[in-house]
């Protein structure tokens, strides 16, 4: 008996785990109402706390549990320790580690989508309208880019990684205090870099938070036109914003709400890579033309940095890496609830395209209310109305 301690434990462990997912997935009104506020107040005081060290301090622990793991292979051999009950505690403490990341946040995964936070209406489009979406962040993001510092060559010449990270909270605390949405009231405490960052870069990863330390991480070696969209993205998601597509939202928004054209740059950029990305991938007639229309559009240094931004992970990734990297992030968004899997980054395209109808499109077109006037003959039937000086 005393060999099946450890995997009793674990499957004890792994229920428990699946009755809240259970509940959260049947009771999401209730969770929302409750729980993200709740995981919030934790990742600002976790951040608080982590924030007194330079680096992760998740990177650390994972190193600490690497050591540990290797250290209990070593007295499982010197000591002879049977396998099947070594390896029965390790899954129990595997199963520790992901319930108590599904307790103190991963339940966000079933709460309510961040659109209807923000009372933004989903709204059904056409190819045209897609396309004209397309434009108008193509066009921003083309206005942006000559007002954002550059080298002798066109390049981004960027302030340091501190600087922009301290800079980056700033949108969340407009969205907030200015616009009057509540759901960005987390931490805006600056990101810290990623340490092994070529290892990240080679898995195409951008940004890692870790809830159970509070801590949202950047890969420094992002190319600059993403990077303050990526620290936005990352600081979404320690403010309880778990789903790819609303953190990629809740991004934008950001980026959009800071007064540095640079965040801006970046979150139109982004806003129109991932809607031209969409349009280009339709196939039709009728969007592959619209898609060509809107890159002629593009220009020069939007044109540049596009290239670069692409080329640079298609030449610093290591296809097995990335692969391995994909599968697990796959993964982990299906297990927690979201069956898009990593599809949900590039899904956020939807959102923006109804942001860009609720807040730019109709408010443009919107006819303006005339004035009662009972003289406008085009307003009141006067033809009946008594002249002046004759009999009624």
């Amino acid at each position: 008996m005393k060999y099946w301690r450890g995997y009793i434990t674990a499957a004890i462990i792994a229920i428990l785990t699946g009755v809240l997912m259970a509940f959260a997935k049947s009771h999401t009104v209730l969770l929302d109402m409750v729980y993200p506020y709740m995981t919030r107040f934790i990742q600002t005081s976790l951040a608080g706390w982590s924030a007194s060290v330079n680096f992760c301090l998740w990177q650390l622990i994972v190193i600490v549990l690497g050591v540990l793991l290797l250290a209990s292979i070593v007295a499982m051999i010197i000591l002879r320790w049977n396998f099947f009950q070594w390896m029965g505690w390790v899954l129990t403490a595997a199963c520790t580690l992901f319930f108590l990341h599904t307790g103190i946040y991963g339940l966000n995964s079933y709460a309510g989508p961040l659109s209807d936070d923000i009372a933004l209406k989903s709204t059904e489009y056409t190819v045209s309208e897609l396309a004209e979406a397309t434009s108008y962040f193509r066009d921003i993001a083309n206005e942006l880019s000559t007002q954002v510092p550059r080298n002798a060559d066109g390049t981004p010449n960027y302030p340091s990684f501190a600087e922009m990270a301290e800079q980056a909270g700033e949108g969340f605390e407009n969205l907030t205090y200015e616009q009057y949405k509540p759901v960005f009231a987390g931490c805006t405490l600056p990101v810290k870099e990623l340490s092994w960052a070529d290892m990240y870069t080679s898995m195409g990863i951008t940004g890692v938070t870790m809830p159970l330390t509070g801590e949202a991480a950047v890969n420094p070696q992002t190319p600059a036109v993403a990077l303050p969209f990526v620290m936005c993205h990352e600081m979404a998601h320690r403010m309880s914003i778990a789903l790819e597509r609303d953190a990629n939202l809740a991004g934008f928004l950001a980026c959009d709400a800071n007064s540095d054209p640079i965040f801006r740059y970046s979150g139109y950029f982004m806003a129109f890579r991932y809607c031209y990305n969409a349009l280009a991938s339709i196939g039709s007639t009728s969007a592959n033309a619209a898609a060509a229309e809107v890159a002629a559009g593009i220009g020069e240094f939007v044109k540049s940095d596009w290239n670069y931004y692409q080329n640079f992970f298609n030449q610093h990734h290591d296809k097995q890496a990335s692969k391995l990297a994909d599968t697990a992030n796959d993964t982990y968004i299906k297990v927690s609830g979201d069956e898009s899997g990593t599809k949900s980054y590039d899904e956020v395209y939807d959102l923006l395209v109804s942001w860009y109808i609720q807040e730019i499109y109709l408010p443009a077109h919107k006819e303006e209310e005339q004035s009662f006037d009972p003289l406008d003959k085009n307003q009141v039937d006067l033809s009946q109305a008594p002249v002046a000086g004759g009999r009624p």
